[in-house]
């Protein structure tokens, strides 16, 4: 798609659940980043059986059209119609940097990787955030469909987990504060925030200016000429915003850090009244006992991700991604020490040296490694309720044989 001759054309993307923290980003980086562009797909017309586009800068609409459904799918729209805008964009010139501002419920880890895929540098991706609202869109178990959120008839995401993956795919996160209308944030805000994605790159962009892509108040801090990145916009003096916005993404590493046997999970971490429990065992789980405590687990903590270990299937890897009070268990391949030494190869390099980092000589990679973070987390209660959820001695004792006999309600869970 991307032609020899066709100028470079730098794509930032901008999402999350927050929309008015979203358009307060789009807005700073517009007015930061002169005759920069925003391309914008409005799903909520998606009923209609149209996506409607837009085009913008700092001074207002450029030009507007409208997308059919491809497949009754918003976001099946929006791919096909992306890239084409974009290569218009490039070969028109005179743009020097496109920011690609998602829809309320469509996740950046997509877009990112139909734009690369399509021949354009993605320099950056940033989820909006307002801090004050982490908690509650944590906490809700609505599905997307009841607030009009969907992309698509079948879309059965909520929006805690939508709004946990929008926020742990980005490296930069956009802090909107003191948003019209919404309560100001407290530390255990910011907190609850810093120990759901602590190697997030956090950038202030301030409150103002949100809702018309102009200009507006609060500034996303100009900080020197400092010199742009390669093939970037020569945006002078270069706001936090900006730099953030161009220091360049690896689509391949992102998806890396997102996958249950070599996500980057958070670290322990205890302040301002949030907890992290990183709770790592190498003994493996009872089905059924696990099973029984899993609402329990589940609402638990505000959020809780990783992977673990059933003794009646000791070659699955399974992932745990809990949010909302809502708990999301699904198969995610092998363990690596169940396949062959000849399949190793077939395995990514990262996968094999996350595994090989937590080498174990019994039981290779296989493990128990969830983390689970929230404000009021009760660590004591949580480790027991986990603690009795694995093997006893005698259990452990007669071996694996014994254990792929154990009745497991997992089953239904999993659709196996």
């Amino acid at each position: 798609m991307s032609g020899p001759d066709r100028p470079a054309l730098p794509v930032v993307i901008v999402g999350g659940l927050h929309a008015e923290a979203r358009r307060a980003t789009v807005a700073r980086l517009l007015a930061d980043v002169p005759g920069s562009v925003v391309l914008h797909h409005d799903l909520a017309t998606a009923a209609a059986g149209t996506v409607v586009r837009t085009v913008r800068d700092a001074t207002g609409i450029l030009s507007a059209g409208e997308a059919p459904l491809v497949n009754d799918c918003a976001c099946c729209a929006l791919r096909e119609d992306l890239v084409p805008e974009l290569v218009r964009l490039a070969d028109a010139g005179g743009t020097p940097l496109a920011v690609v501002e998602l829809w309320d419920s469509v996740e950046p880890k997509a877009m990112a990787e139909v734009v690369t895929a399509g021949g354009f540098t993605v320099t950056g991706v940033i989820t909006a955030v307002d801090p004050a609202l982490v908690l509650p869109y944590l906490g809700n178990g609505d599905d997307l469909a009841e607030g009009g959120l969907a992309a698509a008839a079948t879309d059965q995401r909520t929006v805690a987990d939508t709004f946990a993956r929008q926020l742990e795919y980005a490296p930069v996160l956009a802090l909107a504060d003191s948003l019209p209308g919404s309560p100001e944030a407290d530390d255990e805000d910011r907190e609850l925030l810093a120990q759901l994605h602590p190697t997030a790159r956090r950038v202030s962009v301030g409150s103002g200016g949100g809702r018309g892509g102009g200009p507006g108040g609060g500034h996303g801090g100009a900080l020197g000429n400092a010199p742009a990145a390669p093939g970037s916009p020569s945006a002078a003096p270069s706001s936090e915003l900006v730099r953030a916005a161009l220091a360049g993404f690896d689509v391949e590493s992102a998806a890396a850090a997102q996958h249950p046997a070599c996500a980057l999970l958070p670290a322990e971490a205890d302040a301002h009244g949030v907890t992290t429990l990183v709770w790592h065992r190498r003994r493996p789980f009872h089905p059924g006992r696990l099973y029984a405590a899993l609402e329990d687990l589940t609402c638990a903590a505000a959020r809780s991700r990783g992977r673990f270990w059933l003794a009646d299937k000791a070659d699955t890897l399974l992932h745990w991604d809990a949010a909302g009070g809502a708990l999301c268990v699904e198969g995610a391949g092998p363990w690596l020490a169940s396949l062959p030494d000849a399949a190793w190869d077939l395995v990514p390099p990262v996968r094999r040296a996350a595994a090989a980092l937590d080498w174990h000589p019994e039981h290779g990679d296989r493990c128990q490694h969830l983390v689970f973070t929230s404000p009021g987390l009760d660590r004591d209660g949580l480790d027991r309720l986990l603690e009795s959820c694995l093997l006893t001695d005698a259990e452990y004792a007669a071996g694996r044989a014994a254990w792929e006999l154990l009745p497991s309600g997992f089953d239904t869970l999993l659709e196996v």
